[in-house]
């Protein structure tokens, strides 16, 4: 099998979607020889910052000397970022072969692999022959019913956060949410929670209490003297001074999870020291969270995709960017998807707003570029939409350079990889 030949064997299935519950993937790994039976895994779940908080804890655990497997979805440019070892995408080789054999084990099963269930498995197949020490694990939608969950233990349960987001799919109330995320928590295994609402916290932590798993939430309160820039965050968490390389306030939040995540490791046995925590912060990295695509004139994205995204992307854009201009405004360049609480955002956005490119991602739940323009517009926002990206990324930066302000890029990670390749074009 080649590589193009894995890529459309796994996306062949794509029509099926999500189809939530363990069967298809449980009686996959043991047509595998159940490979994640092998491996040590820290499962992390959660509506934002489960990427980030992944790659920090991936980055710290390598810099420890462990062989770190980080599964993570989606990919943001080439599918091979799905599935990393020791801070490298799986190399097209490996992929066709450990999806040759996937696609062997699957094969005359009744009820056939979702693409999600698929991937799941090459990347356990992956790490068991590469003989990772630890894998990160994210989950992909929810937890209690995502192909992660065929996982029978973990080392901890991380989920960093709940917010409102796949209410179709999750439930309407964060209670409920929190119910389909708690359902990674295995028995006696630490549990570990970072932001959410009363509701959302009471049934983690009945949850864990029911499974004799020791309960634990990041302290936030310890988070202090934070000194936002664009390259990078310093701040103290505790008695810690603390530097990340990633841009953007809510990182701290993330980092602060990360770190009480290292504590719980140690009283685990797993040996982290001071210096693999500092060199792993400083050397993490994680695409489309506040990025910096391009400095003259200065062009960010950050891949925030709900209301507590924004949220997020709102208080960066005060801190850090805001001070850059007059009128504390900047450039917008956005595009949604419709099933997404769109008006709530652009209420979030529009007095942060001078002017708004909107665009259509190319996914067949977008909002047309049109209606979001109009939205921007009943706000009093000035916004133009069009019909093709790459027009619309160019329009943007004209307008950034002419009004000399930082252009900012908001909407699905589905969006990131032809943002970037239009920025790059516009600007060579």
């Amino acid at each position: 099998m080649t590589y193009e030949e894995a890529i459309r064997y796994i996306h062949s299935v794509d029509w099926k979607g999500s189809r939530p519950g363990l069967e298809r993937i449980s009686i996959l790994t043991e047509r595998l020889g159940h490979p994640e039976d092998s491996l040590r895994f820290i499962h992390i779940a959660g509506t934002n910052g489960k990427g980030s908080t992944s790659a920090m804890l991936a980055s710290i655990l390598k810099s420890a000397g462990y062989r770190v497997g980080l599964y993570t979805s989606p990919y943001v440019e080439r599918f091979n970022e799905r599935i990393v070892y020791d801070g490298e995408p799986i190399s097209d080789d490996d992929l066709a072969r450990d999806t040759e054999t996937v696609k062997a084990a699957a094969e005359g099963m009744e009820d056939a692999p979702t693409e999600f269930e698929l991937i799941t498995a090459v990347a356990f197949v992956y790490y068991r022959r590469m003989g990772c020490d630890y894998v990160v694990l994210e989950c992909g939608l929810g937890g209690r019913w995502d192909a992660t969950n065929v996982i029978h233990t973990s080392v901890l349960s991380v989920i960093t956060g709940i917010a409102l987001d796949h209410c179709a799919i999750l439930g309407d109330t964060t209670a409920k949410i929190a119910a389909e995320k708690a359902g990674i928590i295995k028995p006696g295994v630490p549990v570990l929670f970072g932001e959410g609402d009363d509701d959302a916290e009471e049934v983690i932590r009945k949850t864990a209490e029911a499974r004799g798993s020791l309960y634990t939430r990041t302290d936030f309160s310890k988070i202090s003297e934070i000194r936002p820039a664009l390259d990078g965050t310093t701040f103290r968490f505790g008695e810690r001074t603390v530097k990340i390389a990633l841009p953007g306030l809510y990182q701290t939040r993330n980092t602060a999870t990360v770190l009480t995540a290292v504590d719980l490791l140690r009283a685990e046995g797993v040996g982290i020291s001071e210096d693999a925590v500092t060199k792993g912060l400083a050397e993490a990295r994680w695409k489309a969270r506040f990025e910096i695509l391009a400095r003259d004139p200065l062009v960010i994205y950050d891949g925030a995709h709900n209301p507590q995204g924004i949220e997020g992307a709102v208080e960066n854009i005060r801190a850090i960017l805001s001070p850059r201009t007059s009128d504390g405004r900047v450039t917008l360049l956005m595009g949604v998807m419709a099933d997404k609480e769109h008006e709530r955002m652009i209420g979030m956005l529009a007095p942060l707003a001078s002017h708004v490119t909107t665009v259509t991602p190319a996914n067949a739940r977008s909002l047309d570029a049109a209606e979001v323009a109009r939205e921007f517009r009943d706000r009093g926002v000035e916004a133009v939409s069009y019909a093709c990206l790459e027009d619309g990324v160019r329009a943007a930066i004209d307008i950034a350079r002419r009004e000399g302000r930082p252009l900012v890029c908001l909407g699905s990670l589905y969006m990131y990889a032809d943002v970037k390749r239009a920025v790059l074009s516009a600007l060579s």
